[in-house]
């Protein structure tokens, strides 16, 4: 599967990439998630907080207003620049990186991620938690908003893909492929206590769910 995934995750990045310009869209069109960026203020964000895909900045200024500072990682130059665009706060850093080779220099009191745990394919997920785990601070916990399993029905699901994956079009009609996982909250938190976490996940609507993790004292 690794060289699958490899592909697979290359053409995510170009697809992120190629979308920046109208990544936007989808909020504006869609009251649901403009919704959902409001459980942001009901979300454990506290202290200096490391961002995971920021995108073009829709989460990273609620997250400023809570954070004292915040530092938000993305693959796509595109999407970043629309990002401090959006976000010119003093208190936020915007990294430009591949978080699949990226490393935190630092840690952080909070680690979240919105819609990109489900971009992560499976046999890289051990790994992206043992990423998590470097950047939190003691006593720091992960949070993350994603799509939950009612959101596949909207979309354009690949059959017989060693990693799961969707098809995505942009408004030029190019396509492509975009890993994605639609997590079952209980599933999910099986996982993470087999990694070393203890979360809590919860289902949002029909289509989203949001979580918490944090990882587990060592005896």
């Amino acid at each position: 599967m690794g060289n699958d995934a490899d592909a697979a995750v290359r053409e995510q990045i170009a697809y992120y990439r190629a979308r920046a310009g109208e990544y936007d869209r989808v909020y504006d069109e869609r009251d649901d998630l403009r919704a959902l960026t409001a459980l942001v203020d009901d979300l454990p964000i506290t202290g200096d907080v490391l961002e995971l895909a920021c995108g073009t900045g829709q989460w990273t200024g609620r997250l400023a207003e809570r954070a004292r500072s915040v530092t938000a990682v993305d693959a796509s130059p595109e999407a970043l620049q629309i990002a401090r665009e959006r976000v010119p706060s003093t208190a936020v850093e915007f990294v430009c990186a591949d978080l699949f080779a990226w490393r935190p220099s630092r840690r952080y009191d909070t680690v979240f991620f919105a819609f990109w745990l489900s971009h992560v394919p499976p046999d890289r997920l051990p790994g992206f938690w043992r990423t998590v785990a470097d950047a939190l601070a003691p006593g720091g916990s992960a949070v993350f908003i994603d799509n939950g399993p009612g959101e596949a029905a909207a979309e354009d699901v690949l059959a017989g893909q060693a990693v799961p994956s969707v098809r995505r079009r942009l408004e030029d009609g190019s396509e492509y492929r975009v890993v994605k996982v639609f997590h079952d909250p209980e599933r999910l938190v099986r996982d993470l206590a087999a990694w070393g976490w203890t979360a809590a996940v919860r289902p949002v609507g029909t289509g989203f769910l949001t979580g918490t993790a944090a990882q587990r004292p060592e005896r």
